[in-house]
């Protein structure tokens, strides 16, 4: 595991390295390098307020909250409405956009989780999880 973790962690230093040189290399004036590092931070702040994503659509199949975390919805929401308002402070569009889109996922999230937390079985077993039989604590 701490060999995966290293190996994840050396991609995304190259990744940066990467994104430094070019913008160096070939944008020699700040407003086209906040543009270039402001597009590209946009999209990774979309895919990191998306991923959630995946989970919603099988808290809608399950009709189960049980594998959404609440905490993350209430920080990803919170999160994004102080991002939202910093920017529209400073009028920011490359701070405003993706947390915008967040703040509406996370508030999409916390209604899902208010919908389906009253059908959630909670005692299910987890995938995987073996269960013993015939073992007894007398």
């Amino acid at each position: 595991m701490q060999k995966k973790i290293m190996i994840i962690l050396i991609i995304e230093a190259i990744f940066v390295a990467a994104i430094v040189a070019i913008t160096l290399t070939f944008f020699h004036t700040y407003q086209s390098r906040s543009m270039i590092v402001g597009l590209i931070c946009i999209v990774f702040n979309i895919l990191m307020y998306a991923s959630p994503l995946t989970v919603m659509k099988s808290v809608i199949k399950t009709k189960s909250v049980k594998y959404m975390p609440l905490s993350l919805a209430v920080a990803s929401f919170l999160n994004g409405i102080v991002w939202v308002v910093y920017a529209l402070l400073q009028f920011d569009p490359y701070i405003l956009v993706p947390n915008a889109l967040g703040t509406i996922s996370a508030i999409i999230q916390l209604v899902l989780y208010a919908t389906y937390y009253s059908t959630t079985n909670w005692d299910d077993e987890e995938p995987g999880e073996v269960q013993m039989s015939g073992s007894s604590n007398a």
